[in-house]
């Protein structure tokens, strides 16, 4: 069963969706609240693992980030990972005031830029009781680094002279510059990383693409992003429990192998064989077993 929602974020009402057991008969439920990957909205990936773990007896929060998807702000599309963490507060905050849930059983589960959001939010909000991921991304590296961390410093400074010039166009009333999340097209990608084809064929094919995901975001999300560091203090979650959850084959796992580094016990790093980033979005044999650890991780860990 699932129920549309809104609740308040930093002054803004985000818009969301709760899953929740067929067959629930009132027993207050254990809880997670799955956060969508940048670029994306909540009635895509996050919304495939919202409904398979409510089948596993949780009720499941997906929501739009702040700026995005049916959620108020404004620019559209902007994504400030700040106000990002802040989104996964108010979905716990929403989570503990509704009946029907346990609050003292609330996990959370952030899917690529989400898997950054989520610990991040957590290392300071104790009511996050277990701690997952699924194809983590540290937003940040990724886009002032690039993938693989080929990119140099240059980079970013004239990513930031971008955004202070784009800062300044919207101040005289000149619609916000963009760029986009995923290659629109799949036209000169043979070469390109996995990452990249996948991301043009999930978001811009019938296969996982919204009309609310447009892939755009604000050039001045830049100055946002570049001081955000996810795991910094990662050791802070630590006595609740994280997993992190990466394919094989998928070229961003280093984020969550370097996470669980820096990480204390208890954690883990679970490897899905034959997974890519973003065959864990939507490709049945690797979501299937990615869902039944999450499932044994968190009915493990949100106990009464």
């Amino acid at each position: 069963m699932k129920v549309a929602v809104t609740f308040p974020s930093a002054g803004l009402q985000l818009a969301g969706i709760l899953f929740t057991p067929d067959d629930h008969t009132g027993a207050p439920l254990p809880a997670v609240v799955v956060s969508h990957p940048g670029g994306g909205v909540k009635e895509q990936t996050a919304s495939i693992y919202a409904e398979r773990l409510a089948r596993e007896g949780f009720a499941a929060l997906v929501f739009d980030a702040a700026y995005q998807g049916d959620s108020e702000g404004y620019p559209r599309g902007l994504e400030n990972p700040f106000q990002r963490a802040e989104d996964v507060r108010a979905a716990v905050s929403h989570l503990s005031t509704r009946d029907g849930i346990a609050p003292a059983r609330i996990g959370a589960l952030g899917i690529c830029a989400s898997g950054g959001y989520v610990p991040f939010a957590a290392q300071t909000d104790h009511r996050i009781k277990a701690v997952a991921t699924v194809s983590a991304v540290d937003v940040c590296s990724l886009l002032v680094e690039g993938l693989g961390r080929g990119q140099g410093p240059e980079v970013l400074q004239s990513l930031l002279d971008q955004a202070g010039a784009a800062r300044t166009a919207e101040a005289r009333g000149e619609a916000p510059a963009v760029l986009n999340w995923a290659p629109e097209g799949p036209e000169g990608l043979e070469e390109a990383p996995t990452l990249y084809r996948e991301a043009q064929n999930y978001y811009r094919t019938p296969r996982g693409g919204h009309c609310n995901s447009n892939n755009e975001w604000p050039l001045r999300s830049i100055d946002h992003i570049a001081q955000f560091d996810p795991y910094a203090m990662i050791e802070l979650i630590a006595p609740r429990p994280v997993l992190m959850i990466v394919g094989s084959e998928s070229d961003t796992a280093y984020f969550s192998r370097e996470a669980i580094g820096k990480a204390r016990e208890p954690k883990e790093l679970f490897v899905v064989d034959g997974a890519t980033h973003i065959s864990l979005y939507d490709q049945d044999a690797h979501v299937v077993p990615a869902v039944a650890k999450l499932a044994d991780f968190f009915g493990q860990h949100l106990t009464a």
